[in-house]
């Protein structure tokens, strides 16, 4: 009798041995349902595991301690805090702020980025890949787009030059001789401004037409400016300077020691705040 191999036993997941965490329930108790952030600490003092933001600190993390998936980080929780804010905003910002400042474990989004990229118009009109460490992009006009790096901003005009049907010769993507076809004129994916099958004015335009829609907005304030938020538990001042979160205070004299000027362009707080700010949501206080 041919005596058959034993199967391999499966490797046991996260999820399959998933046990509510009994051991944080005492940290439950006090949770608010209002906005604002929360941490899950572990063993270590200054090193968190998670960070994270809700308008309902109460119900987002219970909903955590329900998630199998998350098996691994609530073992090795051991307690939990919180910081309410008046409302999304504060919470946005301050969970961004933190996570940046205190790189949890098991955050992968809202670190630090050091090569962030944007594309940029020079002089010429001409368009060219440049990095937070080159300009500064809270006060330079003509900046197109938020990239991870180089590449990524490349890639993105790549990838309008094949919506828009333009030369990556003229875009500087790749070498070519001034009056003769590229390649991909020869495949019908270059209109053939290189040749002049079409005009240089008409390319430059598709070129304009596209990246207008990923336009940065320059910083629209002489300096620092409180943003006013209203909820629940009170009002806050966010102190922003050049889209850089500076911190919250509770009334305008704190939020004056709060402006400092600090050099740098933040990604993530242009995205949280560009649009509230422009548009005109909240009520915001120049602080110079």
């Amino acid at each position: 009798m041919v005596k058959l191999p034993a199967s391999p036993r499966p490797e046991l997941t996260p999820e399959a041995i998933y046990h509510y965490p009994e051991h944080l329930r005492p940290w439950l108790a006090d949770l608010p349902a209002l906005p604002g952030v929360y941490v899950f600490h572990g063993d270590s003092a200054t090193l968190p595991l998670y960070i994270g933001k809700s308008v309902n600190i109460r119900a987002r993390v219970m909903s955590h301690l329900r998630t199998a998936k998350e098996a691994r980080m609530l073992r090795q929780s051991k307690r939990i805090s919180f910081i309410t804010t008046a409302g999304e905003l504060g919470a946005l910002l301050l969970e961004a702020q933190m996570i940046k400042l205190q790189q949890p474990l098991f955050n992968k989004r809202l670190r630090k980025n050091r090569q962030l990229c944007s594309i940029h118009l020079n002089p010429q009109q001409q368009p060219e890949v440049v990095s937070a460490r080159e300009v500064d992009f809270s006060r330079t006009g003509n900046l197109f787009g938020l990239y991870a790096n180089r590449r990524a901003a490349q890639e993105a005009l790549r990838a309008i030059a094949d919506g828009q049907h333009l030369c990556t010769g003229l875009l500087g993507l790749e070498p070519f001789t001034p009056g003769k076809a590229c390649f991909r004129a020869s495949l019908g994916r270059c209109a053939g401004a290189c040749c002049a099958k079409e005009s240089l004015a008409d390319h430059q335009q598709r070129l304009l037409t596209a990246l207008e829609a990923l336009r940065i907005q320059c910083w629209p304030w002489a300096g620092a400016v409180g943003v006013v938020e209203q909820g629940a538990s009170g009002t806050q001042i966010h102190v922003i300077n050049n889209w850089l979160y500076l911190g919250s205070a509770d009334n305008l004299q704190q939020a004056a020691t709060l402006n400092t000027t600090t050099p740098g362009f933040d990604s993530d707080g242009y995205r949280i705040l560009c649009k509230p700010l422009i548009g005109g949501a909240l009520p915001v206080i120049p602080l110079e």
